[in-house]
């Protein structure tokens, strides 16, 4: 949910531990579909969590992918 980016279901950090799981399976087998999408997002997100460090916004939205 924009523009605090928490998940819908469970209100933590989008995405959460579930969407990563939804989202891995998901993209399976175009894990550079998933790193773009996920980039697309970070972009959104350092925007509207401009008070976030960087650091933590891309762990959260692409570091997590390795």
């Amino acid at each position: 949910m924009k523009p605090a980016w928490t998940c819908g279901g469970c209100a933590g950090e989008w995405p959460c531990h579930t969407r990563r799981r939804e989202l891995r399976a998901e993209y399976d087998r175009v894990p550079v579909s998933l790193a773009l999408y996920l980039a697309a997002h970070f972009v959104d997100a350092a925007q509207d969590l401009a008070h976030v460090p960087a650091g933590h916004l891309h762990y959260r939205f692409l570091g997590w992918t390795r």
